[in-house]
């Protein structure tokens, strides 16, 4: 008994140690990247005094105005891009029999799993080939192709979980094909549409790998603009500009996603409250 109890301790002390582990691994670097943003000293990590200068120079100077604005702007047009597509894509993929709807999930499920390296080569030999100019349009095109898979996989599950005679109830109504999956799909796959398009917008400001191969020498975002810096002029050319840039994308990150959260529970007791009213 006591040994049983001895390995149940130390089972549950390797579990806590594990977990700190884990969380210190991940946020502690989040942590620093904070700090390193509100530090004075523009080259090292010794503490020189708290500033926010660097965050004013991230909207006044021009050090990485057009990259920032390169990468939103991408992140946003192929957010909305793919968020429309992969909805369109992913009713059609559940709206197949059985047979079809498991060929199209493998399909789409090969850009996901697939290295981002050989996305990337692959978009950028494609592009070549058709004479497109790297640069905007061509990362825009890359971020919508590897966007719209995610997009799918999200909405994919909360389509399963429908009622299908919802879709025929629409139509019985009076409403068209169209209206019926407007004002009766959509509504109802609305969170996985939310968290699709958050998916999507993270996959793109995130990239890097992917832009690389496809932007060419005029178009760069932050990562393609950090690592062209850092390969030409060392670590020296790095400005702790980009610590408030991350440090920012980190805190809108958690806004959006404590936002959604908390929309979904407001849904869910919403929807438990009217169930248990229900006659």
């Amino acid at each position: 008994m006591k040994r049983r109890k001895q390995r149940i301790l130390m089972a549950k002390a390797m579990g806590v140690i594990l977990t700190v582990m884990t969380f210190l691994i991940l946020y502690v670097p989040i942590l620093l990247i904070l700090m390193l943003s509100l530090n004075d000293s523009a080259r090292g990590y010794q503490w020189e005094g708290f500033t926010l200068k660097w965050y004013a120079m991230l909207f006044l100077d021009d050090i990485m105005k057009d990259p920032i604005v390169n990468t939103i702007s991408i992140a946003i047009l192929s957010t909305i891009i793919s968020t429309i597509l992969g909805t369109i894509f992913a009713i059609g993929i559940h709206a197949l029999e059985k047979k079809r709807r498991v060929r199209m999930m493998v399909m789409n499920n090969v850009p996901v799993v697939n290295p981002d390296i050989v996305t990337g080569i692959s978009l950028m030999i494609i592009f070549s080939i058709l004479s497109f100019t790297l640069g905007f349009s061509t990362v825009l095109i890359a971020h919508v192709f590897f966007s719209i898979p995610y997009v799918i996989l999200n909405i994919i599950p909360k389509l399963k979980r429908l009622d299908p005679n919802l879709y025929e109830a629409g139509l019985d109504l009076g409403c068209s094909r169209i209206e019926a999956v407007w004002r009766v799909i959509i509504p109802n796959i609305s969170t996985g549409i939310l968290t699709g398009a958050l998916m999507a917008f993270t996959m793109s400001i995130d990239d890097f790998v992917i832009t690389y191969f496809t932007s060419g020498n005029e178009y760069m975002n932050v990562s393609t603009w950090l690592y062209a810096a850092l390969a030409r002029e060392g670590r020296n050319s790095f400005t702790p500009v980009a610590y408030a840039y991350n440090t920012i994308i980190f805190l809108l990150t958690i806004i959006i996603i404590v936002f959604v959260n908390t929309r979904k529970e407001r849904k869910v007791r919403t929807h438990e409250k009217s169930t248990c009213f229900t006659p």
